[in-house]
């Protein structure tokens, strides 16, 4: 029996992409010799290899969710989330998915996420299941490791700018000095996230008693 994780990295960072991974494997016992954690508790060295031995060894479904398209999304970031995973679920369409719910109401999130996917599986959806389910684990890293990646490629383009989340003082320091200096948020931003509503309002005060 096919059976797939999945799980997200970046619902909440204020910079770059939201990312949702799954992996899918043939049974329970698949990664045991992986030794695999939720992707949170792994040295960033390590997701690495434990990320090249998954892509090598197992179908793997990534669904990346840029800023603008964030930004453009006409529901609220758990629905958003609940398509993403649906997405993902789509392109693997295993007998049974575990889900690393996003929703207070895990039950609720696995309902949804298979009724947006259109696809007939059995779900079994839970909160912190990435460290509960080895799969799910490895769905995490796969996601964790392909966002760590494009933020590499951010800090390459527009400098330090910390790991993107609002509670970040590098990532607040780097909005608050672009949008000072070009008066708006740069590209990799989530212009609808509070962090960057606020830094506008500052900067646009600022710049009025300057005046």
């Amino acid at each position: 029996m096919w059976i797939c994780g999945i799980d997200e990295a970046g619902k909440g960072p204020v910079l770059g992409p939201m990312v949702a991974a799954g992996v899918l494997v043939s049974s329970d016992d698949d990664l045991s010799s992986l030794g695999i954690k939720d992707s949170k508790q792994l040295s960033a060295k390590k997701r690495e290899a434990v990320f090249a031995e998954i892509c090598a060894s197992y179908k793997t479904a990534v669904v990346i969710k840029t800023p603008a398209e964030i930004d453009a999304r006409d529901c609220t970031m758990n629905q958003f989330t609940v398509l993403c995973h649906a997405e993902v679920l789509r392109s693997l369409h295993p007998a049974r998915v575990y889900l690393d719910a996003c929703d207070v109401n895990a039950e609720r999130f696995g309902t949804n996420v298979l009724s947006a996917s259109g696809v007939s599986a059995e779900v079994i959806s839970e909160h912190k299941a990435d460290a509960r389910y080895a799969v799910v684990g490895a769905a995490s890293i796969v996601a964790k490791v392909t966002r760590d990646r494009i933020i590499e490629e951010l800090k390459a383009e527009f400098g330090e700018i910390g790991s993107g989340y609002p509670s970040d003082a590098k990532t607040v320091a780097f909005l608050t000095e672009y949008i000072t200096e070009h008066g708006a948020p740069p590209s990799c931003a989530r212009k609808s996230w509070q962090t960057v509503s606020d830094i506008l309002s500052k900067s646009a005060q600022k710049n009025l008693f300057d005046f």
